[in-house]
């Protein structure tokens, strides 16, 4: 074990003990799983819809008219973060947005061993099959944006154009935060126990302005997160991607051959994704923009909704950037 890992094990450790001796009440202490069929009561709406992919149900929303936009979210997530974004969009486009497998109401897939890559891309693929869409123009944040990219390159005919929100891609470090889930005793204890001052701990490292986090944002990302096999799944989650991004697999090289035209969009204070992998993409991708954000973490379209919803909306319905007064330029 790496000593770096063996500090964040150590650590992970003594936190856990102290929160499950503060802690008082199941909803708090994130013991358990919660009920499928409370969380869709409380987290579907009028807009909701599932749908039958290989036999796992998954949950989408799919609103407004017009060419198509298909959201994908990260990781521990679920299709709730695009939210100001389905607002400000669904008066021109058709927004479809879906629970990855393994995440919110869509769940655990059972025929399953590993939530990887080509497994999410697969998925992808089948439920674009199941509603028809032929060709989108496609958004992905942060994992999402990874798989994005990834099915834009082997499907350039089915992606028109594309948003990678602080997308991974090129080799990095796993943050703390996610890490400790490739810890087996620690990955252990995470499969049965999401105490929320964890969830809230990881929620701040994801933001610039800690004020930014709602207490029905943090509620939601719990309870999801504690829907039967969701835990599990982010710790495969995890594990793929260390494989992926760490370990000698990554395959970032084959970026510079992605032709579809493409919107980076950035929180330049993304203590996730380093910034120097939004430059990487800026030197690699042939056909890209860029726009950043200071003051903004890991989540634009949460920390700062309104302006990223509307350079979304321009450059969808656009293919560029809004042009700024003078001769100021769009990022970094």
């Amino acid at each position: 074990m790496k000593f770096t890992k063996l500090l964040r094990f150590v650590s992970t450790v003594v936190a856990v003990s102290a929160m499950a001796g503060a802690a008082s009440g199941c909803a708090y202490f994130g013991i358990g799983n919660q009920s499928i069929t409370k969380l869709t009561q409380k987290y579907a709406d009028k807009t909701s819809k599932f749908v039958s992919v290989d036999n796992l149900i998954m949950h989408y929303r799919d609103e407004g008219s017009g060419p198509v936009v298909l959201m994908l979210h990260g990781e521990h997530s679920s299709l709730h973060v695009w939210d100001a974004w389905t607002d400000r969009l669904i008066r021109d486009f058709r927004v479809v947005r879906l629970d990855l497998p393994g995440h919110g109401l869509t769940g655990p897939d059972d025929a399953t061993d590993t939530y990887d890559l080509e497994y999410m891309m697969g998925k992808v693929e089948a439920f674009m099959d199941r509603l028809g869409l032929d060709e989108v123009q496609m958004v992905g944040a942060s994992y999402g944006g990874f798989i994005t990219w990834n099915f834009a390159l082997n499907h350039p005919e089915r992606v028109e154009r594309m948003i990678l929100v602080d997308s991974t891609g090129y080799e990095q470090d796993l943050p703390s935060v996610l890490s400790y889930n490739t810890i087996p005793l620690v990955a252990g204890i995470s499969s049965w126990t999401l105490p929320r001052g964890r969830v809230k701990n990881r929620m701040e490292s994801m933001y610039a302005n800690d004020d930014a986090i709602t207490k029905e944002n943090l509620v939601r990302t719990q309870e999801l997160m504690l829907r039967k096999g969701n835990r599990s799944a982010f710790i495969d989650v995890a594990r793929t991607m260390e494989d992926q991004l760490e370990d000698g697999n990554n395959e970032s090289a084959r970026i510079r051959y992605l032709e579809t035209p493409t919107l980076v969009m950035w929180g330049e204070s993304d203590e996730w994704t380093p910034t120097r992998i939004m430059r990487q993409f800026k030197v690699d991708l042939p056909n890209m923009q860029l726009v950043s954000y200071e003051n903004v973490g890991h989540l634009p379209m949460e920390e700062l909704p309104r302006q990223s919803a509307r350079d979304a909306f321009y450059y969808l319905s656009n293919g560029e950037l809004q042009a700024l007064p003078g001769d100021q330029k769009q990022g970094m």
